[in-house]
């Protein structure tokens, strides 16, 4: 089944054509690579520790489940998945949480796959999905019991910006959770096989910039959030989040060598044959960076929008 959606996804042209179109190139990406992402990875675009004894899929529900269990909301309560994707972890957080979630992506072919999923799924009356901006979300000020985003911020070209929106959007005293990707106080500026690696994670997943470690509670306060708590949740005693990539190189070529085929006899579209040549390399990258501790997919902090406004005097 996931080999036929990934075939009648590159057999719809006028899909292919519109996509070609499209001159913003992370909406391009994503149009492109959505597909080969949920084929290879599943429905959750993002890293999770592993845990002895537990697949990766059951690793990656409980390393969801902890963020709405750090936000602790009620059945019922209304949350916002701040770059949601194809929601995978929006229907395992509904499903364990009977919490409300409306997630938005700025992707039209994910917000449809999304919704696709959803009703499959039987959450569609607890997950909701909106196309739109992080940086500029069509919602109303003090309209959700708590918000979350994991893996998406680091497309923000200013952290602040998409903090501040989130704090627009939250009830006062509610709170809010990111798993942001990061490098570590091992990364050395000096070092250039360091820069290197950091610089391959940032061009292979269309990324404006890595932030420090050090700057994500700084950008957090500017826009007026208490930090509650902050962990990377990659470091020791968790276990190592990147095996899954090493585990995957058979799958990648195997999938390249589909991909150049399909590009080959005209059904893939221009260029997908560099994309995913790029994530292989980008696999590789994000390998090299957690086998040096350099780099941190899952720096989680955890933010609280102070339930009174401070007085301006």
């Amino acid at each position: 089944d996931n080999y036929k959606q990934y075939w009648s996804f590159f057999r719809r042209p006028k899909e292919i054509e519109t996509a070609e179109k499209v001159p913003d190139f992370v909406d391009t990406f994503y149009n492109l690579v959505t597909d080969i992402y949920e084929w290879g990875w599943g429905q959750s675009f993002h890293f999770s520790p592993s845990i002895p004894g537990k697949s990766h899929r059951d690793a990656t529900r409980l390393h969801e489940e902890m963020a709405v269990d750090l936000i602790d909301v009620k059945p019922g309560d209304r949350i916002l998945d701040v770059g949601c994707g194809v929601g995978g972890p929006m229907r395992a957080i509904a499903a364990h949480s009977r919490a409300k979630v409306v997630g938005i992506t700025i992707n039209d072919y994910q917000v449809n796959r999304a919704r696709m999923h959803n009703k499959k799924a039987g959450l569609d009356s607890l997950c909701e999905v909106v196309r739109g901006n992080f940086l500029e979300m069509p919602f109303q000020d003090n309209s959700f019991d708590g918000a979350y985003s994991i893996e998406a911020t680091c497309h923000a070209p200013k952290l602040e910006d998409v903090y501040a929106e989130v704090f627009r959007v939250l009830k006062p005293g509610s709170l809010y959770v990111s798993y942001e990707w990061v490098t570590t106080e091992k990364y050395g500026a000096d070092n250039p096989e360091h820069v290197e690696v950091i610089q391959g994670i940032e061009r292979g997943d269309a990324l404006p910039g890595l932030r420090s470690y050090s700057d994500i509670a700084e950008a957090a306060k500017k826009v007026g959030f208490e930090v509650v708590k902050e962990k990377d949740l990659a470091k020791p005693p968790s276990l190592p989040w990147w095996t899954r990539l090493k585990m995957g190189r058979i799958a990648y070529w195997r999938n390249h060598i589909l991909v150049i085929v399909l590009a080959a006899i005209g059904i893939a579209p221009k260029g997908t044959v560099d994309v995913h040549d790029m994530l292989f390399k980008t696999a590789d990258y994000l390998t090299r960076g957690g086998d040096s501790g350099i780099f941190s997919p899952m720096h989680m902090i955890l933010l609280r929008k102070p339930k009174e406004a401070p007085s301006k005097s």
